[in-house]
């Protein structure tokens, strides 16, 4: 069964990195929940905290004009209503119960922060820190209150006082900002305070391992060397690694460029000059000649991966010019000549190596650009483009998010033509889909 439960134990960064750890667990989300008032945000839950601390200081600077903020909406800048319950921050959580049990969830929960401490966890003051479970079944009610009794009864042996948790159903969960999504995978360096009590239960219930043994043990015994050239080398965790794990699905699965990608445990690089620190995982080395000219700790999007592959692959060239900045290159340019007679095969994104265009579909328009009448399915998106007084349709590319060319309605009989850039492409002869 696919359950959800929503947790507030500090921070949400933190608490968000740690479920995500978990097997069993689906899918954790950063928002804000236990409040009284609608569509929270981060600086709403921050200026509505006790005694409206981040209020009163922000009018105190524009009083004494050390404060330029008079610009922000006045939702944010009205001093909260005296019967306002704010929000905390927490963590939605989806898990599978065949996998881990709530009971693991829970205490978990109780183990991973200080449940004593009341409106904060360590220098996070205030009541959107607060500590809090809300459930959204009676099991997981059941399961709360009996751990908490549990857990306050090993507290109290070590000296710790009483648990001040908010403990209730859920009434609604507000998602956080994009930003705050995930926010340490992105940056792996940010703030991530420790605030556990140390004390455990003697046991915290049922989970299935994702793998037995070692995660990778592929990689257990694989040492790399430099290939010359360039190469990017991935990083990876001899442990579970979700953001890893994300980074695989979303970017490597996919890729299929000219540049070959590895994956390797850092203590296996051999013979590389690397200047990035490769603790956290994954990090993305961008590798010449053995030497590392980019790194990057914690996951990468697609968008964010191709744009720093387009800037080391590319450089300072008008095929990046193209890609990233929507660039024309000129007509009857040395790339057409090269493609416009190709055998028959498959134009591909530069970059990804993803399938794009057909010899097929191929024809001579003697416009000096490359010429189609339809682009591969499910590999390009087309929006509008009104810039320099045209209306133009935009051809993009749906792996990489880079400028292809432009799609007009003047194709031969009757069909489309998709009026493209050769010098984003790269051509495989023979690959069909």
């Amino acid at each position: 069964m696919v359950l959800e439960i929503v947790f507030a134990a500090g921070c949400f960064w933190g608490v968000e990195k740690n479920f995500e750890q978990i097997s069993g667990v689906i899918e954790v989300t950063s928002g804000y929940a236990g409040g009284n008032y609608d569509n929270p945000d981060y600086h709403q839950v921050l200026a509505n905290k006790d005694n409206n601390t981040a209020f009163n200081f922000l009018n105190l600077l524009k009083k004494i004009s050390w404060s330029d903020k008079e610009d922000e909406s006045d939702e944010h800048n009205k001093e909260p209503n005296k019967n306002t319950i704010n929000h905390t921050e927490v963590v939605k959580v989806i898990y599978d119960t065949k996998l881990v049990s709530t009971e693991f969830l829970i205490k978990n929960f109780w183990e991973l922060h200080d449940p004593t401490q009341t409106d904060g966890q360590g220098n996070d003051k205030g009541n959107n820190y607060r500590s809090a479970i809300y459930w959204t079944n009676d099991e997981q009610k059941q399961i709360a209150l009996s751990t908490k009794d549990e857990y306050q009864a090993l507290l109290n042996k070590k000296g710790f006082g009483e648990i001040v948790s908010e403990l209730k159903p859920l009434d609604k969960f507000w998602q956080a900002e994009d930003y705050h999504q995930d926010y340490l995978a992105k940056n792996p360096n940010g703030y991530c305070p420790n605030h556990k009590t140390g004390v455990k239960f003697a046991s915290k219930g049922m989970i299935k391992e994702k793998l037995s043994g070692t995660y990778n043990e592929h990689l257990k015994d694989l040492i790399l060397e430099p290939l010359g050239d360039k190469e990017i080398i991935v990083i990876e965790s001899d442990a579970y690694c979700p953001y890893c794990v994300a980074f695989k699905q979303k970017v490597l699965d996919k890729y299929k460029g000219s540049i070959p990608v590895r994956s390797v445990f850092a203590h296996n690089l051999k013979g590389y000059t690397i200047k990035t620190p490769t603790f956290a995982t994954p990090t993305i080395l961008f590798i010449e000649n053995g030497i590392e000219k980019a790194g990057f700790q914690g996951y990468l999007s697609p968008q964010e991966f191709y744009k720093i592959l387009g800037k080391f692959k590319l450089g300072d060239s008008k095929a990046f010019d193209i890609a990233f900045n929507e660039g024309t290159e000129g007509r009857f340019c040395k790339q057409y000549d090269i493609f416009k007679n190709t055998p028959d095969g498959v134009f591909v994104d530069k970059l990804s190596g993803a399938p794009l265009f057909d010899t097929n579909d191929r024809f001579n328009s003697k416009s000096g650009w490359l010429s189609f009448t339809k682009a591969i399915d499910n590999s390009t998106i087309e929006k509008p483009d009104n810039r320099f007084g045209m209306s133009r349709i935009e051809v993009i590319s749906k792996s990489t998010g880079i400028h292809l060319g432009h799609v007009f309605e003047d194709g031969p009989n009757g069909t489309r033509r998709f009026c493209i850039n050769a010098t984003v492409l790269d051509f495989v002869a023979d690959l069909k889909q």
